[in-house]
């Protein structure tokens, strides 16, 4: 059903209440604004499952952010990182605690990044009609089509959770995941950092000097867009504050001359905006600079001691049914060959039990990889 109204989301909040779990998913349009506009929340379990309109003009979602924070229910998501920051803006409530059925399929051996319809087309056997998924869902009504779409999010979410839950007791998992959920369900992993923003930013030979104005300038840029609610392009393209960092205009007139900076902008608002951030970046202590991103010609692992990490790896993970990107990444087995941090998520818990006791023992000449009737196996060294 469609809920519309602040009576109904309050009825439908009562009979989900002491409910074990709910399953949550969004439908949101975020192509012109900074922040996802939510649109609509689809709400179940078992037959109790309804679509509620995020847009309806006076409702009141307060119901519902109480069974969000409701820490004796668990909220199921799929690859949800997402739909947890929208939900908080959009309910004032952080969900907790949460279960991400993505990651718990990976861990049960299901696939890297099992897709929801794929997921629900392996464990119920049944198929999801896409065709309404990119739908504008900011426009009212709704179809038909489009609420049965959204609803089928969530009825079968609830029945992919109860599996899987059978599926990590069967296979003594459960466990594995809690530290993974913890960290999706941690409200800071989801803040915006604008201060941090530079480094997703490439530039061309930078400097600690170009880089120290980047950092002030991508901190601007996402400051305002936030405050206007504009994607971060709208305000100023990447590649524009790049220039500006490698060029250091030093007035309006050099501003508009960076390729990306209108005339206009360069002596408006942003423009002023954009050279107090340049002056307020160079006024920064030298020691304050962010440092150099570390060269490819730096200290590198051996590629033949990746490579065979790499073939561990995936005999483990395939030994026990496990994707390998929950296990390891291609950065882990870098740093466990070359032996210069403890901190590897691969060597604690356990991924030590799965894969990272066998990759120390790789690395250290205690184990060896050889064939054996076309397939690789592994073989512990006997000390001499």
């Amino acid at each position: 059903m469609l809920i519309e109204t602040s009576e109904g989301v309050a009825r439908f909040c009562e009979q989900l209440r002491g409910r074990p779990y709910i399953a949550i998913d969004t439908e949101f349009m975020g192509e012109k604004t900074y922040f996802p506009r939510l649109c609509l929340i689809q709400v179940a379990h078992g037959e109790h499952a309804a679509a509620i309109d995020a847009l309806a003009r006076g409702i009141d979602l307060s119901p519902l952010a109480e069974l969000l924070g409701d820490s004796a229910m668990v909220k199921v998501l799929h690859s949800g990182r997402q739909d947890l920051s929208i939900l908080k803006r959009g309910t004032g409530r952080f969900p907790a605690p949460i279960f991400d059925t993505q990651i718990a399929a990976a861990v049960c051996g299901m696939g890297e990044q099992p897709g929801y319809d794929k997921l629900v087309a392996r464990m119920l056997e049944e198929e999801i009609d896409k065709a309404s998924q990119a739908t504008d869902w900011s426009l009212r009504p709704l179809s038909e089509r489009q609420i049965a779409y959204a609803l089928g999010d969530v009825t079968h979410l609830c029945r992919v959770y109860d599996r899987l839950l059978e599926e990590l007791e069967e296979r003594g998992r459960a466990h594995w995941i809690r530290e993974e959920m913890e960290a999706l369900g941690d409200p800071a992993q989801h803040e915006s950092d604008p201060e941090g923003r530079y480094r997703r930013i490439k530039m061309r030979r930078p400097t600690r000097r170009s880089l120290a104005i980047l950092r002030e300038l991508a901190s601007w840029r996402e400051r305002t867009a936030m405050e206007r609610d504009l994607p971060r392009g709208w305000v100023v393209r990447d590649d524009a504050l790049s220039e500006i960092a490698l060029n250091e205009p030093r007035d309006p007139r050099q501003l508009g001359r960076i390729r990306g900076i209108k005339e206009g902008t360069a002596r408006g608002g942003d423009g002023r905006a954009m050279l107090a951030a340049m002056r307020r970046a160079l006024e920064t202590p030298n020691d304050d600079w962010p440092p150099l991103p570390e060269r490819k010609g730096g200290p590198s692992a051996d590629d033949s001691m990746v490579a065979l990490l790499q073939a561990l790896l995936r005999l483990r993970c395939d030994e026990h049914e496990v994707a390998t990107r929950m296990v390891a990444t291609r950065d882990d087995l870098e740093h466990i060959a070359l032996g210069d941090r403890d901190d590897i998520a691969a060597l604690s818990g356990w991924r030590r039990e799965v894969f990272g006791a066998d990759a120390l023992a790789l690395r250290d000449g205690h184990l060896a990889l050889t064939g054996e009737q076309g397939r690789v196996v592994a073989r512990t060294l006997s000390e001499e």
